[in-house]
């Protein structure tokens, strides 16, 4: 694959891309925000994805992040894993709100294994998303105790289960032989009963989402993989 790595810490940067070299990726590098976007568009976004830390020059604030949320805009669905030493809850839910395909967050500091972090990056190149249980406790821990995916219907853990693995309305009524209105309604009692509130519009998917995974992550806390797109 054809990745692009960025990061302003020339050590983690090299480090990163021998690691993907040794793995017979072909690698590109960028040292900020501008580089990245340059890197990208001159290359017509001919890269298989793209490896971003959240905070980098030129501005050392959320740099990385807006460039990621903004070559997601210009090319739908490009392959982005933001890989950061910190938690940015609210880029988080504004990455995930619209299309959660193609989509990953990791930190640094609990990347413990290679062969994991390599199949992340195969994983969410080809489509799926990978988060960090971490990333999810902190999340979904900000609903209140009764927002328990336990309160769901059959068919609404059937809903939203489908709808963590980044399928669109449309999708979901094909692989339930569900009416588009049924599935709109079911979706809306997902979000009545988990507290998601009408003010939130916009958001409400992606923390439905969010508190599905949290429920079903394992005790081991690894880094979770879901919505493998299969198209």
């Amino acid at each position: 694959m054809k990745i692009v790595v960025a990061d302003d810490s020339a050590l983690l940067r090299d480090g990163i891309s021998s690691l993907l070299e040794s793995a017979d990726h072909e690698v590109a590098t960028a040292a900020d925000a501008d580089d990245l976007l340059q890197c990208v568009r001159s290359a017509g976004y001919a890269y298989d994805l793209v490896i971003t830390d959240v905070r980098m020059p030129p501005g050392n604030r959320s740099d990385g992040v807006d460039a990621a949320l903004t070559l997601r805009h210009e090319s739908r669905g490009f392959p982005v894993l933001l890989l950061s030493n910190f938690i940015a809850t609210a880029y988080l839910t504004e990455l995930f709100a619209d299309d959660s395909h193609a989509l990953g967050y990791l930190l640094k500091d609990r990347v413990g294994r290679v062969d994991d972090f390599l199949k992340s990056v195969e994983l969410i190149a080809n489509g799926g998303t990978v988060i960090d249980p971490e990333i999810l406790s902190s999340v979904a821990g900000r609903q209140t105790p009764t927002t328990s995916i336990d309160v769901l219907s059959a068919r609404e853990d059937e809903v939203l289960a489908l709808m963590a693995q980044a399928k669109s309305n449309a999708e979901i009524g094909a692989l339930l032989h569900l009416s588009d209105s049924a599935v709109s309604k079911h979706i809306g009692s997902i979000f009545t009963k988990l507290g998601l509130a009408e003010s939130d519009p916009g958001h409400r998917r992606v923390r439905a989402v969010l508190l599905y995974l949290d429920s079903v992550r394992t005790r081991s806390r690894e880094p979770i993989p879901f919505g493998t797109s299969s198209l």
